[in-house]
């Protein structure tokens, strides 16, 4: 199953795609990321451009795929450092995975106004953003947090409860679709997205053990 791609008529996606493509490496990846436009009421909102984390050294055990920034990840520039990042930190600790050995990205890097669902065109014109650091960090094993995540990787049509708690082969890659932290936090520490987040988490580790 191939990840969905930008929409030929939309020139910003496909623009996009073209920049991310020819960048070579990591570095050079997140220095052409930080000043794009591609979404002018993203780009007029946003504090930073959250590229995403990458472990220090070596390609990742796993990906960790979110929705977009929240407040805090937009003041910081860092992904998942709010209340979602410290819940999300938890249950990896939980599960038995190191959050030092993974990659932290969202599927749109500038926050939405008032942290909306971001919008289909946003998602598309950003695709080529996270495709391309998928390929460059070529992680086996990615995990997508959330049902916006999952759609990106599954198809629009996904349905969480339908597709969580089992792999999913995506362009070469193990993905595990899952609740997004928000969520866990939304229903609360006995809730089910808390409880089924933890257990995906878990069902992933025994896989890279």
């Amino acid at each position: 199953m191939a990840a969905p791609r930008p929409p030929r008529f939309d020139a910003a996606a496909s623009e996009v795609a073209r920049a991310a493509a020819a960048a070579p490496d990591w570095t050079t990846l997140a220095q052409v990321n930080r000043p794009c436009v591609a979404c002018p009421e993203l780009a007029a909102a946003r504090q930073h451009v959250v590229v995403g984390d990458v472990p220090l050294a070596g390609r990742p055990r796993f990906a960790l795929v979110g929705e977009a920034p929240g407040a805090t990840e937009d003041e910081t520039g860092r992904p998942f450092v709010g209340r979602s990042g410290a819940l999300l930190d938890q249950l990896l600790a939980e599960a038995g995975l190191d959050r030092g050995e993974a990659a932290v990205l969202n599927i749109v890097k500038c926050r939405p106004p008032g942290n909306r669902t971001p919008k289909a065109p946003e998602v598309a014109r950003c695709g080529g953003w996270l495709r391309r650091q998928l390929d460059l960090l070529d992680p086996p094993v990615v995990v997508a947090l959330g049902l916006s995540a999952a759609k990106w990787f599954l198809g629009p049509r996904t349905v969480l409860a339908q597709v969580r708690a089992r792999p999913h082969e995506v362009d070469g890659r193990a993905v595990w679709a899952t609740y997004h932290p928000s969520a866990a936090i939304r229903f609360g520490p006995n809730g089910a997205p808390r409880a089924g987040l933890l257990a995906d988490l878990t069902a992933v580790a025994g896989t890279l053990a």
